[in-house]
């Protein structure tokens, strides 16, 4: 085996276009054998082959997200200013888009000359929870006056009844524009309360 190395080292002919010598190594004559290469990093990930795939060990970095200009993301850190209010006056507010899930329950009082009605309405499914009018057959009869202050007080203590009948024991009421909680609406509200029910 020592012969045929120094028989590689003798000098070869040389060629018609190159004068240069050449010589042959003996890593050229031995049989193939994998070459052992030094890593250039001495982490763990670099031990293991470089496939290109997405999550594996890769030269090419996931790209970066980027954020568009009108984004909701970026919408919902910011507050609106006053032009963009100018721009879309017919979007609901915070508490517009939420009071109907703060504030589920919403009573609601009309009154006539001749009788008057209150009810108890889910404001998200539009359901009637409780009713009562002084219009209705068991009262119509029974009570003196139809619109006084006592039957307001029959009103809101139906009402009452009715509603925690209904597992309802919290409820609110908006006022329209230019309506003050006074008089025969305060009875009833007042009633209501006494009964047991909070509004909120």
């Amino acid at each position: 085996h020592l012969q045929s190395i120094n028989m590689a080292c003798i000098l070869s002919t040389p060629s018609s276009s190159s004068s240069a010598a050449h010589f042959l190594l003996p890593s050229e004559l031995l049989p193939s054998r994998a070459v052992k290469v030094k890593p250039t990093s001495l982490s763990w990930a670099s031990s293991f082959p470089k496939l290109g795939i997405f999550g594996f060990v890769s030269n090419t970095s996931p790209p970066i997200p980027t954020l568009k200009k009108d984004s909701f993301i970026q919408a919902a850190y910011t507050r609106r200013s006053r032009g963009e209010l100018a721009k879309r006056p017919n979007r609901k507010s915070w508490k517009q888009r939420t009071d109907m899930f703060m504030r589920p329950f919403l009573l609601n009082v009309f009154f006539s000359k001749r009788f008057i009605h209150a009810k108890v309405m889910h404001r998200g499914t539009s359901k009637v929870i409780s009713v009562a009018t002084t219009n209705s057959k068991d009262l119509r009869y029974s009570l003196p006056s139809l619109t006084d202050h006592n039957a307001c007080r029959v009103v809101g203590q139906l009402i009452a009844e009715r509603s925690k009948e209904a597992d309802v024991f919290a409820m609110s009421y908006e006022p329209r524009k230019d309506e003050r909680i006074e008089g025969k609406l305060g009875i009833v509200i007042d009633t209501i309360k006494e009964n047991g029910i909070i509004f909120v």
